[in-house]
């Protein structure tokens, strides 16, 4: 029997970003590569987490997957189609079923609009139904996300964070879409609104068949809410597993010294810290061979020269890493 095809397959996607010598000039000084060829899948209601430090390329890696950037190259199929090559109208058509939550839920949220009118909104873009049914459909988001339906009339500044992250997640849920961007939406929140939200989230994948990718810094997060995890580093994805092999077995030594930094809730108990030393190179210009050689504490001659290609070490766990070999 054949395996259905993955949800979403996104197969060598690059991001460069040119850097201009002046505001007016056209000639380029360097090239950012935020994105550096990186291929993975999602299957339909899975949760793909993606983590790494900050500037790796995650939040680039989401917008590409919604198109709000177009890729330098590369292939992004949804549901079987190439959104990198569909034209504006066919793409419009295709982002009801698309949508984002973004990290902070104050700067998102337009500050002049009532929660009804922030919530409508995406409604009224697309032409669905008429005031009356939008109302209703707005009243109906605001039961999903566990808010009073009393709130459509009040603006952003009257709620706290853990509410107006809700009234983006109602918002993001008007179009009834199948994938959802999910941008560091619960790091600007306190520890003990992070698990109300992430619940929140959990619940309506549940309700809605919904397929996330959850992109976040915090891996206490990310191993609650995510099915797989891939591990980002300086535009290049390094590992890319479940998150039972990941948590319990890391190969990739980046992902190592990441799960040693995890706090651990009991003072008796102690973890060996893998301390990375120096910065993270420049995106500008990335070190030749594997990204990570000049942290690395265990490189290599060859992992100077020569790129590891992402390959299956056994049981579909992908690394990037010549010092990782397959199983037998």
């Amino acid at each position: 029997m054949t395996a259905p095809a993955p949800f979403i397959e996104v197969d060598n996607l690059v991001k460069h970003f040119p850097i201009r010598k002046g505001f007016f000039s056209s000639s380029e000084a360097g090239t950012v590569r935020a994105v550096d060829g990186i291929s993975f899948t999602v299957a339909r209601g899975e949760t793909l987490g993606l983590v790494g430090e900050s500037g790796c390329g995650k939040s680039t890696t989401g917008r590409l997957m919604l198109r709000l950037i177009d890729p330098t190259s590369g292939a992004l199929r949804y549901d079987g189609t190439d959104l990198a090559r569909v034209s504006p109208k066919q793409m419009r058509e295709r982002r009801r079923e698309l949508q984002i939550i973004f990290q902070d839920p104050f700067s998102s949220l337009n500050p002049r609009m009532t929660v009804e009118s922030i919530i409508c909104e995406p409604l009224v873009i697309h032409g669905i139904g008429n005031s009356a049914s939008r109302r209703a459909r707005a009243h109906e988001l605001l039961d999903v996300v566990g808010l009073a339906r009393s709130y459509a009339n009040r603006y952003p500044h009257e709620f706290s964070g853990g509410q107006r992250q809700r009234i983006g997640i109602a918002r993001a849920l008007a179009l009834r879409p199948q994938f959802i961007v999910c941008d560091e939406p619960v790091s600007a929140l306190d520890v003990s609104i992070q698990a109300q939200v992430i619940n929140l989230m959990q619940d309506l994948q549940k309700e809605f068949g919904l397929t996330y990718l959850f992109i976040s810094h915090n891996l206490a997060v990310i191993r609650h809410i995510a099915d797989r995890v891939a591990v980002m580093y300086l535009g290049k994805i390094v590992e890319l597993t479940d998150k039972h092999s990941l948590y319990a077995d890391p190969k990739h030594p980046y992902t190592q010294a990441l799960l040693s930094a995890i706090p651990i809730a009991n003072p008796d108990r102690k973890r060996q810290r893998v301390v990375l030393t120096g910065d993270v190179p420049s995106p500008i210009n990335p070190p030749s061979g594997c990204h990570f050689h000049t942290r690395c504490p265990y490189a290599e001659a060859r992992c100077k020269a020569i790129e590891p290609p992402l390959s299956d070490v056994g049981g579909g766990h992908q690394v990037a890493c010549h010092l990782v070999q397959p199983s037998a």
